[in-house]
């Protein structure tokens, strides 16, 4: 009786043994398709709407019975306000066995504008496309070998084009919208276009106006103590010329809760204004009437030095902040 229980009990041993070395059914590969994005245009930039407009080519291009043209731009706004025209009514069949559609998309979209690092900043404004129907594990896109994204006498007037660029990665959703089967991946499409302000705006508009009037208000150091009305209201002009010069630049940006490069640069020119003034003020209180002419030129020498210190000052602590923001 003993022997056989061991049989059975090996016998069963060996079932389960089997069992669990049957092969695994290979999981199925998503269909992928080859995507690709030709931008004619970008108008209507507003960094105070956090929006601009875009216009431009995709297409598609895959093997298999799903249809990858079905597609929801992630990042669209105003869908109200949209143009799309497909390319065929129905995907066409190319001798290599792919199947083929595009459309043409005019639209708005949205971008968040980070702006601390204005007037220097650079923007990379995306276009975002996801499947509507298939997840990632059904669907991906992938990039099409094709090079030209751009027009070819593409411009954005009062921007330069940095880089132009796909994207492509899987989008993880952190709720499953109200579905019993987990949160859903998507593959994700993006086309990332960065622009940026060019050097001259930054130099001749904002920078050089700002040095001009620091070194205006220096100048009322090297003015003769004893001109104590002349030498204290070149700091002061320059102090009311940095406030509206402040204005000017802000009221082109949106209501942010940080401080732009440009701001920094400002803190610092109010700072050396300040010192200004306060340097002229103890040189006039140093003044004594005993000795009147020896102080003069005590008061005026040191001014002179500290006048030519305060200005390389300023050039570091700009440059400082340039390279560091």
């Amino acid at each position: 009786m003993r022997f056989i229980l061991t049989l059975l009990c090996c016998f069963a041993l060996s079932t389960l043994h089997a069992e669990d070395q049957k092969p695994t059914k290979p999981k199925p590969k998503p269909q992928k398709v080859y995507t690709g994005i030709y931008l004619m245009n970008v108008y209507d930039l507003d960094i105070n709407g956090y929006s601009f407009y875009a216009d431009f080519y995709i297409w598609f291009r895959w093997k298999g019975k799903l249809d990858p043209t079905k597609i929801e731009f992630v990042n669209s706004i105003e869908k109200w306000g949209v143009t799309e025209t497909m390319f065929h009514d129905t995907a066409k069949l190319l001798p290599d066995g792919y199947y083929y559609n595009g459309m043409r998309f005019e639209g708005r979209f949205y971008h968040s504008f980070q702006l601390q690092d204005f007037p220097v900043d650079y923007h990379p404004l995306d276009i975002r496309i996801e499947s509507v129907e298939y997840s990632a594990d059904s669907l991906v896109y992938v990039p099409d070998t094709s090079k030209t994204l751009l027009r070819k006498d593409f411009k954005i007037p009062g921007w330069e084009i940095k880089k132009a660029e796909i994207i492509t990665h899987d989008n993880a959703y952190q709720t499953n919208f109200g579905e019993p089967t987990g949160p859903p991946t998507f593959s994700n499409f993006t086309f990332a276009l960065t622009i940026g302000r060019p050097l001259s705006y930054f130099l001749l508009k904002l920078l050089l106006p700002l040095l001009v009037m620091l070194i205006a208000s220096l100048m009322g150091l090297f003015i003769h103590p004893e001109h104590i009305d002349a030498r204290i209201s070149l700091p002061i002009g320059g102090l009311l010329s940095c406030v509206f010069l402040q204005q000017s630049y802000s009221t082109a940006l949106p209501d942010v809760g940080y401080m732009v490069l440009m701001d920094r640069i400002y803190l610092v020119a109010y700072f050396l204004i300040s010192v200004i003034l306060l340097r002229i003020m103890m040189g006039s209180n140093l003044l004594s009437t005993t000795n009147r002419e020896a102080d003069l030129a005590k008061v005026w020498a040191i001014d002179r030095r500290r006048a030519y210190q305060l200005m390389v000052f300023i050039v570091l602590t700009i440059s400082i902040l340039i390279l560091i923001r």
